[in-house]
């Protein structure tokens, strides 16, 4: 073995010996002579020993407890005579001078009284200061607490690049251009925008509301648009009466209402092709619904902002309605279909006379709706549920909100009636929880939430009205009873498509024989309801899924699907 040797007379650690022993003593002096930084001398040199590359001679310790060394002449005043640093005078006296500064005197060299462990915390928080300065601290720094005093002073003390002079980078620049362009559109900046401190207040709060999901929302533009946008209606159609006087809304002669809870009125069979496609969306269509009982229109909701009512007969459209500067997120006939309520992402909702295309009321709490349903014994009255975890009902006549349903801890997807048409409301949200209300009392009765469970943003009342039909984000269609007790029936679970991520529609023919649903790669799914098992698979859609389904009331084996490709389609 190769061994670093010593030289006794220079002290040079390059000579290598082979197979040396070693000199466990004079190794020993020569460490700790390196580790003390001695200025005296050793067993081999005159001056302290040094690492390899080092010119330092003394080894001093600050008060941050790190190395600072200093030359071996440092803070030392007298100089030899004749050497540089000596000056002159006029009356022949000489002047030496230092070469180095004096070390300055430094107080935290000086011995401190030692403190405890509680008195050294309690000395720290009278240096950083109170935790929380301001009531408003939560709304201005959100989950985490506001800045200790010595981060707001490095803060203050720091000097931006732009202060110093350097030109920043295009693409910081250009970033910079965007965020302030999307801070005046949002309002935040805008001082010329707002309409008083009571509407900032209100801001304010819903930014608080909303601030763990605001990233899914769209921005707010209180600042530049604070009301909704003006309606507008187009009709397609050759006329809007016929030769007898009726409306273009009524059904057609021959075709009779089905109850929407009658498995007994005709049997219905599996689709096997599409007959015709609906095209008018410039994006995608997020829901469909068909007229109550006869089905003869099909109402749609697009992400234009537009909804679109089709004849099924004729299979065209027939009056475009234009109200949401956002996608529509949910649409809803009323009972008799006479007038049609629209939830977009601009916060606001809408009430439609379907015939005519007029609004007939707008409005808005401020949050997103997410779902609309209207209450099946009153035309007047519709429920919603909001981005800000409530269910709130409308009058649409006074457009006040008369009840408030605010159990849920995540925003409501789903709100289906059940019992007695409508006495029992039945809801679902991202928390994971199925929460059963009566009717106008904002206690739910009976809560159904199981660690198992996953988030079911669709669920569908089956036409019998014994049980519930329910998507799962597990690529599961599940059924609960929809009786007294809500129980879950374990043995009925359809499944084999992929839905994780998506709230794809879920339709029940009226015989209440099979069920159908849309997954995320655009295709169409039917299940045998009593065994549980698949029986068909199409593809339907493409660049997206397939999201809405519906199946027709009157014809034994209609129904439509649409897509985020715009396409509405029509099976038989």
């Amino acid at each position: 073995s190769f061994i670093r040797a010593i030289d006794p007379k220079t002290g040079s650690t390059s000579k290598i010996e082979a197979n040396a022993a070693i000199d466990e003593y004079s190794f020993a002096k020569n460490r700790n002579a390196f580790q003390k930084g001695a200025t005296t001398g050793t067993a081999y040199t005159e001056e302290a020993a040094l690492a390899p590359g080092e010119v330092v001679r003394e080894i001093q310790r600050n008060d941050y407890g790190y190395e600072r060394r200093f030359p071996p002449n440092y803070g030392d005043t007298s100089a030899k005579e004749g050497e540089e640093g000596e000056e002159t005078n006029n009356n022949g006296t000489t002047n030496t001078t230092s070469l180095v500064r004096k070390r300055p005197h430094s107080p935290a060299s000086e011995p401190q009284p030692k403190l405890s462990r509680r008195a050294r915390l309690k000395q720290q928080l009278q240096i950083e200061g109170p935790l929380v300065h301001d009531e408003d601290d939560d709304i201005t720094y959100g989950i985490w607490g506001p800045p200790s005093a010595t981060e707001r002073q490095l803060q203050n003390e720091s000097i931006p690049a732009v202060h110093t002079g350097v030109e920043l980078h295009p693409r910081i620049q250009a970033e910079r251009a965007r965020l302030a362009e999307r801070d005046r559109q949002r309002g935040i900046y805008n001082e010329e925008g707002g309409g008083g401190d009571v509407d900032n207040e209100k801001q304010k709060f819903d930014r608080l509301v909303e601030r763990k999901m605001s990233h899914l929302l769209p921005p707010r533009l209180e600042g530049e648009n604070p009301n909704a946008m003006e309606p507008e209606t187009t009709f397609h159609g050759a006329e809007e009466v016929d030769y007898r006087g009726r409306s273009w809304i009524v059904p057609p002669s021959g075709v009779k209402g089905v109850d929407l809870h009658d498995v007994d009125d005709h049997a219905c069979f599996v689709p096997k092709k599409c007959v015709a496609r609906f095209t008018g969306h410039d994006k995608g269509v997020h829901r469909i619904r068909l007229f109550p009982r006869t089905g003869h229109l099909l109402l749609s909701a697009g992400f234009d902002g537009t909804c679109k009512v089709w004849s099924v007969a004729e299979r065209k459209c027939m009056r475009t309605y234009v109200g949401h500067t956002a996608a529509v997120r949910d649409v809803q006939f009323n009972n008799d279909g006479s007038k049609f309520v629209s939830a977009s992402f601009d916060r606001y909702l809408r009430l439609w006379d379907t015939e005519s295309g007029k609004v007939l009321g707008t409005y808005t709490n401020r949050r997103v709706p997410y779902v609309v349903k209207f209450y099946p014994h009153d035309d007047n009255t519709f429920v919603v549920g909001c981005s800000d975890n409530k269910i709130v009902a409308y009058d649409s006549n006074t457009g006040e909100i008369t009840q408030e349903y605010d159990h849920h801890l995540a925003p409501v997807n789903t709100i289906n009636f059940v019992e007695d048409n409508g006495t029992k409301m039945v809801t679902s949200s991202d928390d994971k929880k199925v929460l059963v209300w009566e009717w106008d009392i904002g206690v739910p009765i009976k809560y159904i939430s199981d660690p198992t469970m996953h988030s079911m943003p669709v669920i569908t009342m089956h036409p019998s009205e014994r049980y519930l039909v329910c998507q799962s984000l597990d690529n599961k269609i599940l059924v609960y009873q929809a009786g007294d007790r809500f129980a879950l029936q374990r043995k009925k679970k359809m499944d084999g498509h992929n839905t994780a991520g998506y709230a794809c529609d879920i339709a029940i023919s009226p015989d209440g024989r099979f069920v159908c649903s849309g997954d995320s790669d655009g295709k169409l799914f039917f299940w045998d309801f009593k065994r549980t098992r698949m029986l068909q698979k199409y593809h339907a859609h493409d660049k997206g899924p397939c999201i809405g389904a519906v199946w027709h009331p009157v014809e034994a084996s209609t129904m439509f699907t649409c897509g985020w490709d715009g396409v509405i389609k029509m099976w038989q």
